[in-house]
């Protein structure tokens, strides 16, 4: 079993929920909230990654950050390394592949959120900011775990877009599923069949989590 690849899985996933965390929140709540007209437009592009192979969305991601595109420019001019091919670039597909996983959840929590509780804080005095973290986030807290727990277990399993953007480098973008390709490859079944029972052990508890979430929101004590 390659536990320097499982090591390297697990802190590109929790690098990867942390981030979805910290920007999926304020998009997810203003998509469940907003009535701007191209809301829906918005709401497609975050939805985009869950039907395109992810080899599509690794590839443009490749040529958008490679070096001559703007960005990889000023990415290389910035820090003196490329995007792609390191641990950083397969962290930015990763973020971008697993940002429906996580808001469209979050977006569903915060749109079931009782409005009446919010105008009922809003008439008591408290300000919006207040009224957020008082009312609609506490109350929406299940669905958003829900959604930051699916974000860690798809980012786990997650294979085409990091090979794409970022190979096969041993400690560097080696990632579990990609450590089982080659371990098939190389007709070593034993091994490949440890680390798959690994991840299928992981991906059922993952989901008895997310319903036994989901049940809670639905029937709570």
């Amino acid at each position: 079993m390659d536990w320097q690849a499982i090591g390297l899985t697990v802190r590109l996933a929790a690098s990867t929920t942390a981030i979805l965390f910290l920007i999926g929140v304020p998009l997810a709540y203003w998509l469940a909230t907003s009535r701007r007209r191209w809301r829906y437009i918005v709401d497609a592009l975050v939805a985009l990654p869950l039907v395109l192979p992810p080899t599509v969305v690794g590839f443009y991601l490749l040529v958008a950050t490679g070096p001559r595109s703007p960005f990889g420019r000023l990415y290389e001019q910035a820090t003196g390394a490329l995007l792609p091919f390191s641990y950083e670039g397969i962290l930015l597909g990763s973020v971008i592949f697993n940002l429906p996983f996580a808001v469209r959840p979050f977006a569903a929590a915060f749109a079931a959120v009782d409005r009446r509780l919010i105008e009922a804080s809003w008439c008591l005095g408290e300000s919006r900011f207040i009224t957020f973290f008082r009312i609609t986030f506490r109350t929406a807290w299940p669905g958003v775990l829900a959604g930051l727990v699916l974000a860690f277990a798809h980012t786990v399993g997650e294979f085409g877009v990091v090979l794409m953007l970022g190979g096969n480098i041993p400690g560097e973008t080696r990632t579990v599923s990609i450590a089982i390709y080659d371990s098939v490859q190389a007709l070593k079944f034993q091994e490949a069949n440890a680390t798959a029972l690994l991840l299928l052990g992981f991906s059922f508890l993952v989901l008895c989590i997310t319903y036994s979430l989901q049940h809670r929101k639905a029937f709570p004590l």
